[in-house]
């Protein structure tokens, strides 16, 4: 196993990725595929995650209640993300589901992405293809939104999607 360099982006997708199964049995080709990230790239985020204690020993079962805690106070800060210029693509965070339905807002964050079908600021994806892979996944989708609005939100937002978030990873929904 390689040396703990720390969390990249792509851990969180992955780690997404297995939480929005729910309690469907998975494995790594599976995780691979859904995320389009190499299957050599999936085991290394694992070794990751279980080296930050995000997964356990035999890199099955995610931490649910780590994951919830490093995403609500930590990811903002190992992940920053400024809005950027106005881009057609996939809606995220606020302006995406679940909290699209919570938060009027006139301002409009995507992610940057040719064939989407909404205009608004760009946000970076967490990973480049992470906007493909919540198009094939709504739960995936949502999740990633959630964790955006996070990391891009004022308070009020940042609460709604650690509150939208708890139920989904604590499995309270």
């Amino acid at each position: 196993m390689k040396k703990h360099s720390g969390m990249r982006p792509q851990d969180i997708v992955i780690l997404l990725a297995i939480v929005a199964k729910g309690n469907a049995p998975w494995m790594m080709k599976d995780i691979a595929q859904e995320t389009n990230i190499s299957p050599s790239e999936v085991t290394e985020s694992l070794n990751r995650s279980y080296k930050a204690g995000l997964i356990d020993k035999s890199k099955k079962k995610v931490m649910r209640h780590a994951l919830l805690e490093f995403l609500t106070y930590g990811f903002r800060y190992v992940f920053p993300q400024e809005p950027g210029a106005t881009a057609r693509g996939v809606p995220t965070a606020f302006s995406a589901a679940p909290l699209d339905k919570l938060i009027m807002s006139t301002e409009k964050l995507v992610w940057p992405y040719a064939k989407g079908k909404e205009r608004g600021q760009a946000v970076e994806p967490l990973y480049p293809s992470a906007v493909v892979a919540a198009l094939q996944s709504p739960g995936l989708h949502e999740l990633l939104a959630l964790v955006d609005a996070l990391r891009l939100g004022r308070a009020r937002e940042r609460e709604l999607a650690s509150l939208e978030l708890k139920q989904r990873i604590l499995n309270e929904r």
